[in-house]
């Protein structure tokens, strides 16, 4: 695989998969630009190599239809102010051939939105799984994904993938377009490089003692991460919603508190599991109950195997807390993925905030620290520890995908894999 820091990009013109997913508000203005700054070193790298730039990326989710508030025109001024030149933007992804053949070097072009194309996904529309028609219509699609990757590629000499939140899709921009491009022409880009790098870090090269943190709602989104981890830590610490699962599954008196029924039974198969390994799994004993979903509920704290009838769970209470500082704190890498509460209401927010918190502190100490889910980082954001910890993902589905031990089609498609 071809080292992108090596490459000379003088005189080439190079189409490169960025995640510009950014948000916008009302007006169409962005209210966050992290991941244009994350992709920033690689653009830059081009232009100062004296090469030509196709920026292609998508934009929420409009399932294959134009719509004018998912346009990438919106942020082209905005890309322009970061990367310090002027940035042409070409209206049609599939029809900016002319565009990008008087591309000269130094010059950038942004193109639409890729989902405005239902090929981009690769997903056929309009029709229902169940259609037994669905079949033929999927292999049509798979056709006209292949065309259209293929017209993308048409664009440039040289494919970058820095789209690292979408590395996990085999879409048309992120996997398929590689195979147009020989294995000296095709490369990840320096955020796709950094992020492959964090995962290894904590997957293969892990030092000990290890420990997860995983947090969020749900168990059931997170369960074929837990499992995969059980091989691979010596601390697994759960909180949040998926929390109350575990616990009503081993008798625990939960009240109003999330959980899921169904999976009650794969909970009690973990802390066996955990237990078989030799993991010491470190689930909540203290929470910070409510009796509404409310940031202004009345709050009190209470043992999590009893919180009162009408009452839910919705933060860690300082007897967890304590307890997963002591484990944070004695870690040599640690992993972060998801709140251990409701984080989005201030008044819950306390121990998702302490978490932060004992991981800087312990990478200060010499651990390696990976953060990955969109609330894990904006804790660390929040609270101005982004910099103090090792490492800050920018794609929680694709790190998620990669910790249970799949393939990222986009990743593959690079290595050849």
């Amino acid at each position: 695989m071809v080292n992108f820091k090596d490459f000379d990009f003088a005189g080439k013109k190079a189409i490169v998969r960025v995640d510009f997913n950014v948000p916008l508000n009302e007006k169409g203005e962005i209210t966050d630009d992290t991941r244009i700054r994350g992709a920033l070193p690689t653009l830059k790298k081009i232009l100062a190599d004296g090469g030509a730039l196709i920026i292609m990326s998508h934009m929420g989710k409009p399932k294959g239809k134009v719509n004018p508030k998912l346009s990438l025109g919106q942020i082209a001024n905005a890309v322009a102010a970061a990367l310090g030149t002027p940035v042409k933007f070409a209206p049609d992804c599939a029809d900016a051939s002319t565009a990008a053949e008087a591309l000269k070097p130094g010059e950038v072009l942004l193109l639409e939105n890729l989902r405005f194309y239902p090929e981009e996904e690769g997903k056929p529309v309009g029709i229902d799984k169940t259609d037994p028609a669905y079949d033929a219509a999927k292999k049509e699609m798979k056709a006209r994904q292949a065309e259209f990757a293929e017209k993308l590629a048409s664009y440039a000499d040289v494919y970058v993938n820095d789209a690292f939140g979408t590395a996990h899709r085999r879409h048309a921009s992120t996997a398929v377009i590689a195979d147009y491009f020989d294995a000296e022409h095709k490369m990840l880009g320096l955020l796709m490089e950094k992020e492959v790098v964090a995962i290894d870090n904590v997957l293969r090269n892990a030092r000990h003692p290890f420990t997860a943190i995983i947090g969020g709602s749900k168990v059931s989104s997170k369960l074929a991460v837990i499992k995969n981890l059980l091989d691979k830590v010596d601390n697994l610490i759960i909180g949040g919603g998926m929390g109350f699962t575990f616990i009503k599954a081993q008798g625990g008196h939960i009240g109003d508190s999330l959980h899921e029924d169904d999976l009650m039974d794969e909970a009690l198969g973990i802390i066996a599991a955990a237990k078989a390994k030799g993991v010491n799994l470190a689930l909540s004993s203290r929470t910070v109950a409510a009796d509404s979903f409310s940031n202004d509920a009345n709050r009190q704290e209470v043992d999590i195997f009893n919180i009162p009838d009408g009452w839910e769970g919705m933060d860690a209470g300082e007897e967890s807390l304590a307890r997963w500082r002591e484990i944070i704190l004695a870690s040599k890498t640690i992993l972060w993925n998801g709140p251990v509460g409701v984080f989005e209401f201030e008044n819950f927010a306390h121990g998702t905030g302490e978490i932060a918190k004992y991981v800087a502190e312990a990478t200060r100490n010499g651990a390696y620290s990976l953060i990955g889910g969109g609330d894990s980082v904006a804790a660390v954001n929040k609270f101005g520890l982004a910099d103090r910890v090792s490492y800050v993902s920018t794609g929680g589905g694709a790190m998620l995908e990669a910790i249970e031990g799949k393939v990222l089609p986009g990743v593959a498609a690079i290595k050849g894999e």
